[in-house]
């Protein structure tokens, strides 16, 4: 199996990077590849050349996308993701009413798009704990392995 993936992120303190980091080395531990893209490098025709998408943010105020996705997330309209498998993930913090609400707002978007969103989407709060980052890696391996059989 070679289930290419691409992750892109927003990260304003290193934490969704973090995630992503993790993320992408449960995929390759489970045998799929993966390009891990910041927000700002990304263009969204990429989304189209990959068998698996993940998108990261964290949450901003009281459960807004972060602003540098914005532009990305607009730029999303209209693409077709069916047959493309999805999830989303981001750091978040408790304390708002809103918790990770960025990720639901992601998640959202796959769907609305065609893509098949495979997981609930991964919440950490604030920066991730070592077993917090074991959690992300088995994220990504279980994203390859359970949703990616198939995929060449």
């Amino acid at each position: 199996m070679n289930a290419a993936c691409l992750i892109v992120y927003a990260s304003m303190t290193g934490n969704t990077e973090e995630l992503a980091q993790s993320i992408g080395k449960g995929i390759c531990q489970a045998g799929g590849t993966v390009e891990i893209k910041d927000i700002l490098e990304a263009d969204v025709k990429d989304l189209k050349n990959y068998d698996g998408i993940l998108l990261g943010s964290y949450t901003w105020g009281d459960g807004d996308l972060a602003d540098e996705f914005l532009d990305f997330y607009e730029e999303m309209d209209g693409l077709d993701l069916t047959g493309k498998i999805a999830a989303a993930f981001g750091s978040c913090d408790s304390t708002y009413e809103h918790r990770g609400r960025a990720v639901d707002i992601l998640s959202d978007k796959l769907l609305e798009l065609g893509a098949d969103v495979v997981a609930d989407g991964l919440k950490i709060d604030l920066a991730p704990t070592d077993s917090e980052i074991e959690q992300c890696t088995q994220f990504g391996e279980y994203f390859v392995k359970n949703h990616m059989r198939g995929v060449s």
